[in-house]
């Protein structure tokens, strides 16, 4: 076999590997090369989810995110969303990662965008909703054993603010309107918060524009052209 059909060979079975394992698509073979990152399930962190759940594990996705920045020939980043939520720390270091890639990014909310995947989905330079999905605003909660002091309740607070001050900062939305949505009652059965469609969430200024894949990578496109 000659060595240039070896290396294709090679390549594909990396793909593969890449799109099985990761469930990632190094290099789209469009005009201009974007690497597409899902984000699905729950996000997991320090701790491992149940058996049975689908999870996106942060140690998988902060190596994609720095190949991105440094390899040459990837010229954008396209994250696709469709999460319940997870882990905070994990999922803000996710965002703060994808704020902070040099090269033009977007983020595209397909099912949901709920909890701390609404930080991600805002992370990018562009992000955009379909109009079916849906984003669930509620404030960060423990499902574990707590210690019953103030210093606990701080603690909660100051993550709130770190979540609250990102998002707004990466999207239209104010910090004392995404705190209005967070903690309306009566909304949502059993819980506080507030749950926005495509349309809503675009609306109250979270997400840019609606839109899907074809949308996002048009925009990528004519950023990459920019930039050229």
């Amino acid at each position: 076999m000659p060595e240039y059909e070896k290396e294709t060979t090679e390549q594909q079975r990396l793909e593969k590997e890449q799109l099985e394992d990761l469930g990632t698509v190094w290099r789209t073979r469009g005009p201009h090369a974007i690497h597409c990152l899902t984000v699905i399930g729950q996000i997991e962190g320090h701790v491992e989810a149940p058996q049975g759940q689908k999870t996106t594990k942060y140690e998988h996705v902060i190596p994609q995110l720095v190949a991105v920045q440094e390899d040459p020939a990837v010229e954008g980043l396209l994250v696709l969303i469709n999460t319940v939520g997870g882990d905070v720390e994990a999922g803000l270091a996710l965002a703060e990662l994808i704020a902070s890639i040099s090269k033009p990014s977007a983020t595209v909310v397909l099912g949901g965008g709920h909890s701390i995947g609404i930080p991600l989905a805002v992370s990018a330079r562009r992000s955009f909703i379909v109009p079916t999905a849906t984003m669930t605003v509620h404030p960060v909660r423990h499902s574990g054993m707590i210690l019953g002091v103030p210093q606990t309740m701080r603690w909660f607070e100051q993550m709130q603010e770190r979540i609250t001050g990102f998002v707004a900062g990466h999207s239209g939305i104010t910090a004392a309107r995404y705190s209005e949505l967070m903690l309306r009652t009566g909304e949502l059965v059993m819980d506080v918060g507030t749950m926005l469609d495509g349309k809503k969430a675009v609306k109250e200024k979270l997400i840019d524009q609606l839109g899907g894949i074809s949308d996002a990578l048009e925009w990528l496109y004519r950023e990459i052209e920019q930039t050229e």
